[in-house]
Protein backbone atom coordinates (compact mmCIF):
# COMPACT_ATOMS: atom_id res chain seq x y z
CA UNK A 1 0.00 0.00 0.00
CA UNK A 2 1.11 3.23 -0.75
CA UNK A 3 -1.07 5.43 1.26
CA UNK A 4 -3.76 6.38 -1.23
CA UNK A 5 -5.81 3.35 -0.59
CA UNK A 6 -8.93 3.32 0.82
CA UNK A 7 -9.09 0.69 3.73
CA UNK A 8 -12.35 1.05 4.50
CA UNK A 9 -15.12 3.62 4.80
CA UNK A 10 -17.26 4.44 7.51
CA UNK A 11 -20.60 2.76 7.24
CA UNK A 12 -23.09 5.25 5.59
CA UNK A 13 -26.15 6.69 7.65
CA UNK A 14 -29.12 5.80 5.63
CA UNK A 15 -30.74 8.82 4.32
CA UNK A 16 -33.86 9.43 6.20
CA UNK A 17 -36.64 11.61 4.66
CA UNK A 18 -40.56 11.78 4.39
CA UNK A 19 -40.07 9.72 1.27
CA UNK A 20 -37.93 7.19 2.27
CA UNK A 21 -40.05 6.92 5.74
CA UNK A 22 -43.49 6.59 2.96
CA UNK A 23 -42.08 3.77 1.71
CA UNK A 24 -40.83 1.74 4.70
CA UNK A 25 -43.86 2.07 6.11
CA UNK A 26 -45.71 0.97 2.73
CA UNK A 27 -43.50 -1.99 3.10
CA UNK A 28 -44.07 -2.74 7.08
CA UNK A 29 -47.62 -2.74 5.44
CA UNK A 30 -47.23 -5.24 3.07
CA UNK A 31 -47.78 -3.67 0.02
CA UNK A 32 -44.45 -3.76 -1.53
CA UNK A 33 -42.87 -5.63 -3.55
CA UNK A 34 -39.39 -6.63 -4.74
CA UNK A 35 -38.04 -7.67 -7.90
CA UNK A 36 -34.57 -10.42 -7.13
CA UNK A 37 -31.90 -8.89 -8.55
CA UNK A 38 -28.68 -7.59 -7.76
CA UNK A 39 -30.43 -4.31 -8.07
CA UNK A 40 -33.42 -4.79 -6.78
CA UNK A 41 -36.74 -2.73 -8.15
CA UNK A 42 -39.44 -1.88 -5.74
CA UNK A 43 -43.14 -1.86 -6.25
CA UNK A 44 -45.76 -0.54 -4.18
CA UNK A 45 -49.33 -1.46 -4.58
CA UNK A 46 -48.68 -3.25 -7.83
CA UNK A 47 -46.59 0.09 -9.16
CA UNK A 48 -43.06 0.67 -9.86
CA UNK A 49 -41.75 2.97 -7.50
CA UNK A 50 -41.09 6.03 -8.62
CA UNK A 51 -37.52 7.05 -6.97
CA UNK A 52 -35.46 3.63 -7.75
CA UNK A 53 -32.62 5.09 -6.67
CA UNK A 54 -34.05 4.85 -2.99
CA UNK A 55 -35.67 1.78 -3.78
CA UNK A 56 -32.12 0.52 -4.61
CA UNK A 57 -30.41 2.34 -1.43
CA UNK A 58 -32.87 0.93 1.13
CA UNK A 59 -31.96 -2.62 -0.17
CA UNK A 60 -28.72 -2.40 -0.47
CA UNK A 61 -28.29 -0.22 3.16
CA UNK A 62 -30.12 -3.70 4.63
CA UNK A 63 -33.71 -1.69 5.06
CA UNK A 64 -35.71 -3.77 3.21
CA UNK A 65 -35.08 -7.58 1.58
CA UNK A 66 -37.16 -10.19 -0.11
CA UNK A 67 -38.80 -12.22 2.22
CA UNK A 68 -37.71 -15.08 0.07
CA UNK A 69 -35.75 -16.43 -2.90
CA UNK A 70 -36.84 -16.11 -6.56
CA UNK A 71 -36.03 -16.12 -9.88
CA UNK A 72 -34.16 -13.73 -11.64
CA UNK A 73 -36.64 -10.66 -12.10
CA UNK A 74 -39.19 -12.38 -10.21
CA UNK A 75 -41.40 -10.04 -7.65
CA UNK A 76 -41.23 -11.16 -4.42
CA UNK A 77 -43.32 -10.07 -1.09
CA UNK A 78 -40.42 -6.96 0.39
CA UNK A 79 -40.34 -7.18 3.93
CA UNK A 80 -38.51 -4.69 5.90
CA UNK A 81 -35.02 -5.85 8.70
CA UNK A 82 -35.04 -4.89 11.64
CA UNK A 83 -32.77 -1.84 10.32
CA UNK A 84 -35.38 -0.79 8.50
CA UNK A 85 -38.38 -1.18 10.90
CA UNK A 86 -36.03 1.02 13.43
CA UNK A 87 -36.60 3.85 11.49
CA UNK A 88 -39.86 4.07 11.23
CA UNK A 89 -40.70 2.84 14.66
CA UNK A 90 -37.85 4.15 17.02
CA UNK A 91 -39.40 2.12 20.28
CA UNK A 92 -38.95 -1.14 18.04
CA UNK A 93 -35.76 -3.21 19.52
CA UNK A 94 -34.43 -5.58 18.15
CA UNK A 95 -34.30 -9.24 20.23
CA UNK A 96 -30.61 -9.59 19.00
Amino acid sequence: MNGNEKTGSPAARPVVNHRVRAMLRAVGAGRGRVSCSSEPDLFIDGLSCGDQFAAHALAHQGLVRAARPGHPGQLVLAILTPAGQALINPDHRSAA
